[in-house]
């Protein structure tokens, strides 16, 4: 078992899928968790779930495309546990299904705010507090297969996944210096209710997809996700900086 002894860590859209999975995960490893989240209802659920079986959680309502909402994110977790040792940039919304000719600016426009705003300024006011307290600290951005190899009319998602990629190398180079790591996961076709709503919205069939999307024929669990996470985010991976981990079955190598 990982152990992360008491070791403050922000999950953005950790109310439910790979970012509950991996809140979970990290609290049992020891880890004290805040729960960033727009949806407060099932975030504060997530919350005492985690709590109620020993764990050490927290709650904050955050919209991560919201400057002011994120720097307040980060003052909650010190103000809760006292300091900030980690964080996982996991809040993302459902991409779109139009390629560029038939382009809708507002889907674009709160895509990139959420998927890519909003992962550069958690990382702007992250880094600021591990900068501040000392000790350096460990963060991962979730980004996806989207973000090394494109799909079919998701032109906002390939960019925004693109770009955090991007964003995590240029943190990495910027800070690993002082002792703050900055890894991406790219996970594939992962089991969450994000992607059941898009199996849906798409039309597309659950038993015979997998298979195009995986060399094991199969969606992943979110918490194989979240064992990627707590690996990058634990001193287990004190080496690592700057990297994307492939959590896809195979599918970039497909």
């Amino acid at each position: 078992m990982v152990e992360l002894n008491g070791k403050v860590v922000i999950i953005t859209g950790a109310a439910m899928g790979m970012g509950a999975a991996t809140a979970e995960l990290m609290a049992k490893a020891g880890g004290k968790v805040v729960i960033a989240d727009m949806n407060e209802e099932v975030g504060r659920q997530q919350t005492e779930k985690i709590n109620a079986a020993g764990g050490t959680a927290a709650f904050v309502k955050v919209d991560v495309s919201d400057e002011k909402a994120v720097e307040a994110m980060v003052q909650f977790a010190v103000d809760t546990f006292g300091r900030l040792d980690g964080a996982v940039n996991n809040a993302a919304r459902i991409p779109d299904d139009k390629p560029l000719a038939e382009l809708d600016e507002n889907v674009w426009d709160h895509l990139l705010a959420v998927d890519l705003k909003g992962v550069a300024l958690c990382l702007k006011y992250e880094i600021r507090q591990m900068l501040k307290q000392g000790g350096g600290g460990s963060i991962v951005n979730t980004s996806s297969v989207s973000g090394i190899r494109p799909q079919p009319a998701n032109p906002a998602y390939v960019a925004a996944k693109h770009g955090v990629i991007g964003l995590t190398r240029q943190a990495a180079m910027d800070y690993s210096p002082s002792g703050i790591r900055v890894n991406s996961v790219a996970p594939g076709a992962i089991d969450t209710p994000m992607l059941q709503e898009a199996l849906i919205k798409f039309g597309l069939d659950p038993v015979t997809y997998p298979k195009q999307l995986s060399m094991l024929g199969r969606f992943a669990q979110a918490s194989e996700v979240a064992e990627g996470n707590l690996w990058l985010i634990s001193d287990l991976s004190s080496y690592v900086t700057g990297t994307v981990l492939s959590i896809d079955g195979g599918y970039t190598a497909m």
